[in-house]
């Protein structure tokens, strides 16, 4: 990623997090004087459209500034970051999370981007980010804490295409529990991942759906290459999708069509391909040097990557608001 695109990128977040409006309210409201500003109940993460997006991008702002801190741009993230990762303001975030609708609201993909945040702070080392992650720790505790619950209870796991899907919330956490030498949060989420997915053979999924910026079956398989190592990964990964490089499959192998990039739904399609790219990149560098299926991961990462990469601006707020964390994420990584 050059340093013109980054820029752009960090420009965007910065924006993004102070957004308001639109804003989209997923809340239950038992009566009229629960209906207050989307700030009020969430003061650091309101912005960027929805909470989840508002700490990915938020996340983005601070991935960018910590590689690249002589950007442009950089200062006045800085400066965002500093007003909004404030004790206070996180202590606020802090206690809606211990409250009885904090069990489930945003699970788990929200919780798996906090988690993903607060990892990114702890790792950076600077006065900036130790700052920062002072102020965050209250909100980071009570939501590791509602993970470690969750994923060790959880029966089945949720095999969809979009914010409920387990396994990719599952690798995020993972990452991050292992960047900071979590080993309970890592442990947990390790059984979690062998008790979903362990015997999973010949997957039958249709994809994508029409809301899809996931897929099922590659998030999937990018989860268990986290957890097994090679030659198991490899043997599980042949017995998942047997006939991979079959006609059945070109949907899989090949990027989905996106008609109209600026729909909502149409910006979780161009995120697919984003996530398909990291996703079929993972999956080739965990098969052995001359498996079946590398060189077909591998091509088909390198076409998701450019044609996701076609969407990331000029689509409008429906797309911007969060397609510059996967492309980030993609080109970048975390930690």
């Amino acid at each position: 990623m050059d340093d013109g695109t980054a820029a752009r990128l960090l420009a965007t977040a910065v924006a993004n997090v102070q957004r308001d409006h639109p804003v989209h309210w997923t809340h239950m409201v038992s009566s009229d004087a629960e209906l207050v500003p989307q700030r009020t109940l969430h003061p650091v993460f309101a912005g960027s459209y929805d909470w989840h997006s508002c700490v990915h991008q938020t996340w983005l702002a601070v991935r960018l500034v910590r590689l690249r801190p002589d950007l442009e741009g950089s200062a006045e993230a800085v400066a965002v970051l500093d007003s909004l990762l404030t004790p206070e303001k996180c202590e606020v975030e802090a206690e809606f999370f211990r409250g009885p609708w904090g069990k489930h609201w945003e699970r788990p993909y929200g919780w798996a981007w906090l988690l993903v945040l607060d990892a990114e702070l702890k790792t950076w080392g600077s006065e900036t980010a130790q700052r920062w992650s002072t102020a965050l720790a209250p909100l980071a505790d009570v939501l590791r804490d509602r993970f470690l619950t969750w994923a060790s209870t959880a029966r089945l796991p949720m095999r969809v295409g979009t914010h409920g899907n387990t396994a990719f919330a599952t690798s995020m956490v993972l990452d991050a529990a292992r960047a900071v030498d979590d080993v309970e949060l890592t442990e947990v989420c390790v059984e979690a991942a062998l008790r979903w997915h362990r015997e999973d053979v010949g997957y039958g999924g249709f994809e994508p759906d029409a809301a899809d910026f996931l897929s099922p079956a590659l998030v999937e398989s990018d989860l268990m290459r986290r957890v097994l190592d090679a030659d198991e990964f490899a043997a599980w990964f042949e017995a998942f999708l047997p006939n991979l490089d079959e006609a059945r499959w070109k949907v899989l192998r090949e990027p989905v069509p996106v008609d109209d990039p600026a729909d909502p739904y149409g910006s979780h399609l161009s995120g697919l391909a984003l996530s398909r790219a990291w996703n079929w990149q993972a999956v080739a560098e965990a098969l052995p040097a001359g498996h079946r299926y590398r060189d077909l991961a591998l091509t088909s990462a390198e076409a998701h990557r450019e044609a996701g990469w076609r969407y990331v601006f000029g689509h409008g707020y429906a797309a911007e608001h969060w397609l510059g964390t996967f492309a980030a994420y993609l080109d970048l990584g975390a930690y």
